[in-house]
């Protein structure tokens, strides 16, 4: 199988990715959920520009480096079920790839009560383990391997 090029996003890249989400984003929501550690950065812009003060935030174990780590992801923390019932929940994270911990933890919230929307900078529609699903918001589609400007493996940006 041939390793998917890599995308360096630089600063610049991530303020205009996040200022078409913001566009496409409904008003309304109750909490921002950001997936650690990846969406902490989305997350903080779109919070700020769109004035959401309420985050919670799941740490969650799939990958180690480019490799995945596990089977399936870990919950290493989430919000309480009394956080998110009955709650307009926005998730954010960086990347939806094979779409696996994204789903796991809609679905959870799910089951907790809350209406869950996901946002994300890029999506990988053929890397999607999840036929008919998707992000409900996403600013770009892609097939490279994504390196943001926070992550220590990306060249100084901007």
């Amino acid at each position: 199988m041939t390793e998917p090029a890599k995308h360096y996003v630089s600063w610049s890249d991530v303020e205009r990715l996040v200022g078409r989400l913001l566009k496409a984003l409904p008003r309304g929501y109750d909490n921002l959920l950001v997936v650690t550690r990846g969406g902490m950065v989305p997350a903080c812009l779109i919070s700020e520009r769109a004035n959401i003060r309420n985050i919670l935030y799941a740490a969650v174990v799939l990958y180690d480096g480019e490799e995945r780590a596990l089977p399936e992801p870990v919950f290493v923390q989430f919000p309480e079920a009394h956080q998110v019932a009955g709650r307009r929940i926005l998730v954010v994270d960086d990347v939806w790839d094979s779409g696996s911990t994204i789903v796991t933890l809609r679905d959870r919230l799910r089951k907790a009560g809350a209406h869950v929307d996901v946002c994300v900078l890029h999506y990988k529609p053929r890397r999607n383990r999840f036929p008919g699903d998707g992000p409900d918001y996403y600013a770009e589609e892609t097939d490279a391997w994504i390196v943001y400007p926070w992550e220590p493996e990306h060249p100084l940006a901007d």
